[in-house]
């Protein structure tokens, strides 16, 4: 999300639709520092939520299969008890002390106590299953809980963002600045000095300019900021985490000098509440706001001057 709308300043007709343009667009750029950071919040409580629950996803789904071993066990202990019952614990034994055969007698002994020792190792399967599927049971509840407060954190981030919303809106409305964009809009070519991946990578950036910024978006018809760096990356075959912080954490032994930037490397803003992707000569691709669009813009001295550093992928 981009940290103002500088456009404004010169926009037509902004004093008639405004009586006090000056501080509305003083009172915009505040927002947008603000929504900056509640976005971030909001990606970082989602991704928490996610990361959990597929963690609790999975530790259910092996909680399943324990539980199948388990219950096999208990079967078959259940069947042996049964057995005992009817015929009695020692009925193998009886059947063959009358033989003459010594060899028989031994033989039969041997056969009975090799089964005696298969009960018992049963036994303690069955009870080292039920243990580990309890321990399991215990780390799952831990795990669902954790989903569960990050769930609560994502409401509470999403419910400021939507006031955050309802205020950005009504401002670039009064000053003649809301875009709606284009969800299918299919982008304008790259034809700058990038080169390999990075290129790649600019080209899926280029095509998505015109598509609307979505607080929370990860395409295809709209974007957030990370989330627009995270998809064109990945078209160029680079996983990047989903957020900004994550993304500047991932990046923290590819950084480079904002003197030395290379096309595609990842331009970070102060605070991390913003980020976007340098284009070549001078310009930077990126999702802007609310009421913006996907669009690429001079790295003037407005915008170097809010840089906090740049990672190359």
């Amino acid at each position: 999300m981009a940290l103002t709308l500088v456009a404004l300043a010169t926009y037509p007709g902004a004093a008639v639709a405004d009586p006090s343009p000056a501080k509305a667009r003083a009172k915009l750029v505040k927002l947008n520092e603000q929504a900056d950071q509640v976005v971030e919040q909001y990606n970082q409580a989602t991704e928490a939520f996610k990361n959990a629950k597929k963690k609790y996803d999975a530790l259910n789904a092996e909680l399943g299969r324990k539980d199948a071993r388990a219950n096999a066990l208990r079967e078959e202990l259940a069947r042996l008890a049964v057995s005992d019952y009817q015929l009695g614990p020692h009925r193998g034994w009886e059947q063959f002390t009358g033989q003459a055969d010594p060899q028989t007698i031994l033989s039969t002994m041997a056969s009975v106590q090799a089964l005696a020792q298969a009960r018992v190792a049963k036994i303690r399967a069955y009870e080292a299953a039920t243990k580990e599927l309890r321990d399991r049971r215990s780390e799952a509840k831990t795990v669902l809980e954790e989903a569960e407060t990050a769930r609560g954190k994502v409401r509470d981030e999403k419910a400021k963002i939507q006031k955050l919303i309802a205020e950005q809106t009504k401002l670039l409305r009064r000053l003649g600045g809301f875009t709606t964009g284009d969800p299918n809009s299919v982008g304008i070519p790259y034809t700058g000095p990038a080169s390999g991946n990075a290129r790649a990578a600019l080209q899926f950036a280029f095509a998505q300019v015109g598509k609307p910024y979505r607080y929370g978006g990860t395409g295809p018809g709209s974007y957030d900021c990370s989330g627009l760096t995270q998809a064109a990356w990945r078209a160029a075959g680079v996983a990047l985490p989903r957020t900004t912080w994550t993304q500047w954490g991932w990046g923290s032994d590819r950084r480079v000098p904002l003197n030395a930037l290379e096309p595609g490397d990842l331009l970070f803003s102060k605070g991390l509440g913003h980020m976007g992707m340098y284009a070549g000569n001078g310009k930077m691709v990126h999702a802007p706001q609310t009421g913006d669009v996907i669009k690429v813009v001079d790295l003037d001295d407005y915008w170097r001057t809010r840089l906090l550093g740049a990672v190359r992928p």
